[in-house]
């Protein structure tokens, strides 16, 4: 399994940016989890690849690029985009980006060859598959409908915590997996803001380690995201000083391997 996560802003070399603005990993050139960045990061190759999109949640930076990935494709496809998200989220989606006020209802619209897009609901608990993955859906603790992920492609399992506070079934799915490669987990604030993170529903280095003795497994790679930018460099040492085997921050742009 590969994953990469994807640049959210370029410097005038055309070189990724440190700075994590928005969120979108992309899984075997094929599936996105979050479209922050789909729109602007993905290469010519990636963009002729990627028809699949779950969605953990409808904030901005998890979604940002999503209409203008679909916007640009429009003329050219073959086949719908297709959005995996809980009913819940489509919904929330459907009300506030895809309306005729921020974008078009691509939904409802066709090409040449047929519709555009689609929504695929999921439930909560449920094993889907998405392309040539399955998926299992767990809620996070987050101040909107959130989920966090266990995805499989029948070698390889790897986690996403999307965002996320203090959380509790999505460990304890997690400690059910046979086996865990890697684990995707946020790190949105330094430990000095810890109010900050409690009340918009994110962690601090502290709680990403209050939060992992929550999960059985050992060994597996852990890789910190969502480090807001303005407090990156303090997160990322704070991350270091916890001394954790396995853990380091994900470097934006960089394709891992499993």
């Amino acid at each position: 399994m590969h994953i990469q996560l994807l640049p959210s802003s370029f410097d005038d070399s055309g070189h990724a940016n440190a700075a994590q603005r928005l969120t979108c990993f992309l899984i075997d050139d094929r599936v996105s989890v979050d479209a922050g960045s789909i729109g602007i990061a993905l290469s010519e190759a990636q963009r002729r690849t990627v028809r699949d999109v779950i969605v953990t949640h409808p904030h901005m930076d998890h979604i940002a690029s999503l209409p203008i990935f679909v916007d640009d494709l429009f003329g050219e496809l073959e086949q719908p985009i297709r959005i995996h998200a809980t009913q819940q989220v489509i919904d929330l989606l459907k009300r506030d980006v895809f309306n005729d006020n921020v974008y078009p209802r691509f939904d409802e619209l066709k090409n040449e060859r047929g519709r555009v897009m689609e929504y695929v609901p999921f439930e909560i608990g449920k094993e889907f598959q998405v392309a040539h993955l399955t998926v299992i859906a767990i809620p996070v603790n987050h101040i909107v409908p959130t989920v966090g992920l266990l995805v499989s492609d029948s070698k390889v399992t790897v986690a996403f915590s999307s965002d996320t506070a203090e959380t509790e079934e999505f460990w304890k799915v997690a400690s059910r997996a046979p086996h865990l490669e890697a684990l995707f987990i946020e790190a949105s604030f330094p430990n000095s803001m810890r109010g900050l993170a409690e009340a918009s529903k994110h962690l601090t280095p502290v709680m990403l380690r209050d939060e992992l003795r929550k999960l059985s497994h050992n060994g597996m790679d852990i890789l910190a995201v969502h480090l807001k930018p303005a407090y990156r460099e303090t997160v990322a040492r704070e991350l270091t000083e916890l001394e954790m085997n396995n853990l380091s921050v994900m470097e934006i742009g960089r394709v891992y391997e499993w």
